[in-house]
């Protein structure tokens, strides 16, 4: 299971969610979400496929490619929230 935040790093909300993701990883050191830019090919095409529509979005996606959980906008969930996706 990976854990990806899909945003745009220039925006309003880039900062935030990159604090976001370092202040995961500084608690659950073993643990990282993966951050991909809207503004990449693969930030993109993980947008169409799972269809996104607002941002930030953070996708929960198992092995085998499916969703499993999606937030979307402004409230990022919350840490236990996104522990749970974490175990296999």
């Amino acid at each position: 299971m990976k854990v990806v935040i899909l945003y745009h790093p220039k925006s309003e909300h880039g900062g935030r969610v990159e604090d976001y993701a370092h202040e995961y990883q500084r608690l659950h050191g073993d643990r990282q979400l993966d951050l991909v830019s809207l503004d990449s090919q693969e930030g993109w095409e993980m947008a169409k496929l799972y269809d996104v529509t607002s941002y930030p979005a953070v996708l929960a996606i198992a092995k085998d490619g499916s969703l499993q959980k999606l937030w979307q906008a402004e409230q990022l969930p919350q840490n236990n929230e996104l522990d749970f996706y974490f175990q296999d």
